[in-house]
């Protein structure tokens, strides 16, 4: 079975869902791996179901869930009941934590000024690995995703913003391995 990162070579387009139909879309395109953004603890498992009967990857954004709790119970839960192919959290205990239950982990992070940029090389430097990879937004910001994928040996992917192909193209020679988005057409892109 391949890895989200195997999946990401064969197509770095990452479809950003946050509602069933999206899903629907999203399993219909070319893309291999769907983040979900929103919904709710009762949608997980068919979901999840869905994504892998059309053979994707389904990355959950646990801190968006409805009624998905933030603590290690929450992971244990996901981990042995719900079995996503990752997670996706701002939170580093979160991730320490999916790392721990052997979840991929995907650790999103906010770039808004050079303390945030600083923070994530101090998170990537001081904590060691808590995520497989570090997803940088805005998505549109080349120089950032360059640097940070330069300094750190975390594999980064861009999210945010990315509306066009020439945002996609950007980020990916930065040196993104993926590209997250909620714009449909560049799913079939």
């Amino acid at each position: 079975m391949d890895t989200i990162f195997a999946c990401l070579e064969k197509n770095p387009i990452i479809a950003s869902v946050k509602t069933q139909a999206m899903i629907d879309k999203a399993i219909a395109s070319p893309v291999e791996v769907i983040f979900m953004l929103s919904g709710n603890i009762c949608e997980l498992n068919e979901a999840v179901a869905k994504v892998r009967d059309a053979g994707k990857k389904l990355a959950l954004h646990i801190d968006l869930i409805e009624g998905m709790g933030k603590d290690y119970y929450a992971l244990k839960y996901l981990s042995e009941r719900v079995k996503p192919d990752g997670i996706i959290t701002t939170k580093s205990n979160l991730a320490k934590y999916a790392r721990e239950f052997g979840m991929f982990t995907i650790q999103r992070m906010f770039m808004l000024d050079s303390m945030c940029f600083d923070n994530a090389l101090k998170y990537a430097a001081n904590t060691g690995p808590r995520a497989d990879a570090i997803e940088v937004l805005p998505g549109v910001i080349p120089s950032i995703i360059k640097k940070l994928s330069a300094m750190t040996n975390c594999p980064i992917i861009a999210g945010g913003l990315i509306r066009d192909k020439n945002d996609t193209i950007q980020s990916l020679k930065a040196g993104a391995v993926g590209i997250s988005t909620s714009c449909e057409a560049l799913w079939f892109s």
